[in-house]
C-alpha cells in the first residue's frame, strides 16, 4: 500500500512540474498579434439575400 502511495505522489509531483515547465515555455499564454498584409474582402458574398436570389 505504501508503494502505491509513493508512486502516486511521484506522479503528482511530475505532473505539477510538467505543467509549470509548459507554462514557462509558453510565455503564460501570450501570443503575438496577427498581422494582416492583405486588405479584407468579402470575396463572393452576395449583396442580396440568398433566398431572394433563387427567384
Amino acid at each position: 500500500m505504501e508503494f502505491i502511495g509513493i508512486v502516486f505522489i511521484i506522479l503528482i509531483v511530475s505532473a505539477v512540474g510538467a505543467t509549470i515547465s509548459g507554462l514557462r515555455k509558453d510565455g503564460w499564454g501570450h501570443t503575438p498579434p496577427v498581422r494582416s498584409e492583405n486588405d479584407w474582402t468579402a470575396l463572393d458574398l452576395p449583396s442580396v439575400n440568398y433566398t431572394l436570389r433563387m427567384f
